[in-house]
């Protein structure tokens, strides 16, 4: 793995906390809005500018993209956002109530995400892609950090111990209770040089800003050939965490409707492919089982452990989208099907009891989280995991750190 330290652009310590934000694709264009009243300083302003228009304004307009530049630029020029004298690495620090981790802020190379130093394991959507490329192009800047993980390394935890040990830059708590703790390491050979013995490193969070970042360098290699390799548009923002310190919530599934059955019905056809036990609460934490949420009552759906060497197929997600999600519910393909709905398992499984009871939904199914050694399995193996399968949590903050090209 190669990483490098980059000149950072970064809040002015008084009000950090009120610069950075959530990720711009964690929230729409409303909660966004409704997040900026009264905080001019916030992130949001860059990475959603369509607070700053018209409601209702398309957030991939020419006027959306021109308003993050206008916004971001204005940021610098108030002092908002300052220039750092000199690159530098940074360790960044996420606590939500007992649970932390501790990642290296650094730029990687587009290079190690075409040749697959960088793995991935989701498929992404051109449009998607194009977005994020276009505001990086527009910005000339990465608003928002790549979050990689990679196998523990004990040369990279020893030079992490020892910064965590000295006074930090920020260390601030989120509107959501999560603590944010940042440190600045001006002298960051031995960091380098210990990712350097690293075989690899694997997308946990951002694939769509990973792609992003590769289809923005080779449009500005393009139009600007002499700017050779080491360019800083071929170098991109992350945070990398060691594999171990990771939390993985469910990612969970509603579905619009039965697909012309009435519940008794449906039942009968989900008891021909599962154990089914009628249930108070759903179990969360057991492999091989899936809870499901229909009118009023929660059941537990459990299988044997499947004798497969695919790691793709050993997936709780993939079972329900064989045996269920498929065949009887008809979502053959959950990345476009507009009857199927995803939730992340931050919210837990009241909020699939809301959306079924609602009526907005026939039924809910509430996930076992896929393990980090799971998703590590799929990337080496080059397969890809079914969509909507991990929810990261806590989330990186947007604004925190941000490279310029």
């Amino acid at each position: 793995m190669r990483i490098k330290a980059f000149e950072a652009l970064r809040p002015r310590e008084d009000l950090v906390e009120h610069v950075a934000s959530v990720p711009y694709d964690t929230v729409t264009s409303e909660e966004a809005r409704q997040m900026v009243v009264g905080n001019p300083w916030s992130f949001l302003h860059v990475v959603r500018a369509e607070v700053d228009l018209p409601s209702g304004a398309d957030p991939h307009s020419d006027a959306a993209y021109d308003k993050s530049r206008e916004n971001f630029e204005a940021l610098q020029e108030q002092g908002t956002l300052i220039r750092e004298d000199r690159p530098c690495v940074y360790i960044y620090r996420q606590t939500m109530g007992a649970h932390s981790q501790v990642g290296v802020v650094a730029c990687c190379h587009v290079a190690e995400y075409r040749n697959h130093v960088i793995l991935q394991h989701e498929r992404t959507r051109a449009d998607k892609e194009e977005d994020r490329a276009r505001h990086v192009r527009t910005l000339r800047a990465n608003t928002g950090p790549v979050f990689l993980t990679y196998r523990d390394n004990g040369d990279v935890d020893a030079c992490v111990e020892t910064v965590l040990r000295e006074q930090p830059l920020y260390d601030v708590y989120a509107s959501d209770g999560v603590r944010h703790t940042v440190w600045r390491i001006c002298d960051s050979e031995a960091l380098v040089d210990a990712f350097a013995r690293i075989p690899c490193a694997y997308i946990a969070d951002g694939h769509h800003r990973s792609a992003a970042a590769a289809r923005a360098a080779a449009q500005l290699s393009d139009a600007y050939p002499e700017a050779g390799e080491d360019a800083e548009h071929n170098w991109f923002l992350t945070v990398l965490f060691p594999a171990q310190q990771l939390q993985i919530l469910p990612y969970n599934r509603c579905v619009k409707d039965l697909n012309g059955r009435t519940e008794a019905q449906f039942l009968v056809d989900v008891r021909e492919q599962f154990t089914v036990t009628e249930m108070v609460q759903p179990q969360l934490n057991v492999p091989c089982h899936v809870g499901m949420y229909l009118a009023g009552k929660w059941y537990g759906l459990s299988w044997d452990k499947p004798e497969t060497d695919d790691p793709v197929k050993r997936l709780d997600v993939s079972i329900l989208q064989e045996r269920l999600l498929a065949p009887v519910l008809g979502i053959d393909d959950p990345r476009i099907s507009d009857r199927i709905e995803f939730v992340g398992g931050i919210k837990g499984p009241e909020a699939l009891e809301q959306r079924v009871d609602s009526g907005e939904m026939a039924v809910a199914f509430a996930m076992y989280p896929v393990t980090v050694e799971q998703m590590m399995a799929i990337s080496d193996a080059d397969a890809i995991m079914p969509p909507k399968s991990t929810w990261f949590e806590p989330k990186l903050r947007s604004g925190l750190l941000v490279h310029t090209l």
